[in-house]
This record gives structure tokens, sequence and C-alpha cells, in this order.
């Protein structure tokens, strides 16, 4: 842990909010630096892609000869990354599909459960990947194993793109202003569709059915600010690239225009530089 170290040694705990109830985790394990920690069995990457210049620092003193690497970042280009850094070999991908907002010193508030999609960089799910699948779902937390990886990767973003970027752009407003407001749900409709033809230009086959279900479970998590609206409110690093310039590089690379997703790129390229 970083800043919130302090007060979790203090308090002893970490603090989980859910549907009005709280959850103690007692005692936390908390550290100051991985090399407290030392080798492990599994290092769980959970830092923004804004920080992908500390991963090799962080992680190096965590592995030992068989350490797995689960990589929890948004957007496109992640496992790449830690594959160059530590091989391909070591490295899983998973996509968080959550509602969590941290609102205090060592507090996390819950506002959708949701699930983790789990897979492997470049090829099928292993042994490892069912096993990691049910230490998750032995930990009541929903775990699904996907067959390819990257094909999840498209998927989430078919909401993170839109909702993640007009919340920003459209001047700091919440995913139920988009929801309400007949424009800006329809440019978020238009932008996930550019997302379902960019996939499909990879060979990845998004269900119409899929675009709709996300104006199904939004609207329900209310005032909800993505996590995207919070670093930027908090000036902190925006993952831009991850998100809306990667997608957008490999689809014009592939021959797929997303004129939508060019233009709030560029907007968003431009407020966080600012």
């Amino acid at each position: 842990m970083r800043g919130d170290l302090g007060a979790v040694r203090a308090r002893g705990s970490i603090r989980v909010l859910e549907s009005g109830r709280l959850l103690e985790l007692s005692p936390a394990a908390a550290y100051g630096s991985p090399s407290e920690i030392g080798p492990v069995d599994l290092v769980i990457v959970a830092l923004k892609t804004t920080q992908r210049d500390e991963l090799r620092g962080l992680i190096e003193p965590l592995l030992g000869p068989s350490t797995a690497i689960l990589t929890l970042q948004n957007g496109l280009g992640a496992d790449e990354h830690l594959a160059g850094l530590f091989g391909a070999g070591r490295v899983m991908g998973g996509l968080v599909f959550m509602a969590i907002t941290r609102t205090g010193p060592g507090e996390v508030t819950c506002f959708h459960t949701g699930s983790v999609t789990l897979g492997e960089l470049g090829g099928p799910p292993s042994e490892r990947t069912r096993a990691l699948a049910e230490l998750f779902v032995a930990s009541s937390i929903k775990a699904v194993v996907v067959e390819n990886l990257l094909e999840a990767r498209w998927r989430k973003l078919v909401w993170n793109i839109p909702f993640n970027g007009l919340a920003i752009a459209e001047g700091g407003i919440t995913t139920d202003r988009i929801c309400a407001d007949p424009l800006l749900a329809a440019e978020a409709r238009e932008l996930m569709l550019e997302v379902q033809r960019a996939a499909a230009g990879f060979g990845f086959t998004i269900a119409d059915r899929f675009v709709e279900r996300q104006f199904e479970v939004t609207p329900p998590m209310w005032a909800y600010q993505p996590y995207s609206l919070i670093d930027f409110r908090a000036g902190r690093g925006v993952e831009v690239e991850a998100i809306w310039g990667e997608p957008l590089r490999r689809a014009e690379a592939a021959g797929v225009k997303m004129p939508r997703l060019a233009s709030l790129y560029g907007r968003l390229s431009q407020l966080c530089r600012r």
C-alpha cells in the first residue's frame, strides 16, 4: 500500500462497503514495498497503465522461478508490455467488471459486484487459469474463464470507451446523466458500434444484444463516476492511450475506420494534457 498504509496499519483492517453493509478485512497484511514481501506464487497487477514505467521495479522483488503475473489493467497493450518485461509464459490477463471506488483510507465502496474474467496471453486457458478462477470463486468473487483474452478485452471496451470517455469530455458527468440524455446516449451507442466493428476486423464477434445490454446494467449504478473521471478530477494521469489510443491505432492498422473514437481520443488527449 502507499498513501493508505499508515491508516490501515493503525486500524488493522481494510473496509469494504457494499449495499449498506460494512465488511472489515482483519488482520490486514499491508506492506510498504514489494521487497518486504519477497517471492510469491502470484502477482496481481492492479496499477493504472499510466504507471507502466514502475512495473519492473515493483514486480521483480516478488518473482520466483514459477511466479505467475495476472494483470487486471484496462484497455489494450498491458499484457504485451508485461510479457516484454518478464516473459510471455508468466502472464495471465484479467478484466474486472465491477463498480468500485476508494472512498477513504483503506476503504472501498462497491456499487456493483460484477465479476472477473480470466484468460491466457496468446493462447487458450490452461490449468493454472482454471485453478485461479476457482480461488476467486472460493472468495465469493464471480470468475469466468475465456478462450480468447484479446476478444474479451475488446468486449470490455464496449463500455469503457464511451462511458469513461464521455464522462470526462462532456464536462465531468456521471453515467446516469449519459444514459438519460438522448444525444449522449446516442453518441455512446455509436461509439459502441464502432468498437463492435473494430473487433470484427480482428475476427471477434460482439453481438448486438451485448451492446444493448450495456444500457440495461448501467442505469442501476445511478450517479456512478467512472474511474477515469475520478482520476481526471483528482489531477492524476488518465489511461488515454490504453483505453482510447491503442484501440484506435490497432483498428486503423487493420483497415477499420473509427471516426467517433478518433474525435473522442483527440478531445481527451487535449483535456488530459491540461
